[in-house]
């Protein structure tokens, strides 16, 4: 377990730190707006109760889907290109436990920063309905309750569902852009079903995901001695 910590600090040093604290700024900055904005432009609907807008603010943070592609790019599509995947590749470690620690690296990652934007994004609705008057009623305990419980399954089944791309795309094609077209198409994979008037339950939707994104993983740790050359 040491061993994985350590690896993981060094897959932080390794990455861009400035483009992506830039990129989480930005992500976390539109997200704290998008759901008050969306009310009042789009459709006020979501704007009955504080309950009402709880489903909005879920999909909303499915956009972390695609962070989690931007470091797949980084952590491992990047490291194959740049070949410094084999320097990594001759370190006294099996191939699986260093993909193992990329994985937990990503997982990690993309989990507190969607978690730190539910925490943000509940706020600034907060503060801003307390301002504009947007959202009927108040927040009521039982309403943040399920807030931050759906706050929690939702970070952890984005992070799984970021991973995708990870086998098909990353460790084996290692394609850049094909990667981040996935990530859209999945994150966006709920409106495709509204705009075909199929009706899916959006939990069940989710979890399947995250059982696909957990496959990939299975398959990227299986076959990484096989697919891993650079």
């Amino acid at each position: 377990m040491e061993k994985l910590v350590k690896l993981m600090e060094l897959e932080w040093r390794k990455l861009k730190q400035g483009m992506i604290v830039s990129e989480l700024v930005i992500y976390w900055g539109v997200l704290m707006f998008l759901p008050m904005f969306f009310i009042k432009m789009v459709s006020a609907d979501f704007g009955q109760n504080y309950s009402t807008i709880i489903p909005l603010m879920m999909a909303m943070q499915m956009g972390f889907i695609l962070f989690g592609a931007s470091l797949i790019n980084q952590v491992v599509i990047d490291e194959y290109k740049n070949k410094t995947m084999s320097l990594s590749f001759s370190y006294p470690l099996s191939r699986k436990k260093l993909i193992m620690a990329k994985v937990l690296f990503i997982s990690l990652f993309v989990f507190a920063s969607t978690l730190v934007s539910f925490i943000l994004s509940g706020i600034s609705t907060y503060i801003l309905d307390q301002i504009f008057h947007i959202i009927s009623g108040q927040p009521t305990m039982e309403e943040i309750t399920t807030y931050v419980g759906k706050m929690l399954v939702h970070a952890f089944m984005i992070s799984m569902i970021s991973f995708i791309p990870l086998f098909t795309f990353g460790v084996w094609k290692r394609a850049t852009i094909t990667t981040v077209l996935c990530a859209i198409f999945f994150m966006q994979f709920q409106n495709f079903s509204y705009l075909l008037n199929i009706n899916l339950n959006p939990d069940i939707v989710n979890a399947a995901l995250s059982l696909l994104g957990v496959f990939s993983v299975f398959l990227s740790v299986h076959f990484i001695d096989r697919l891993g050359d650079v």
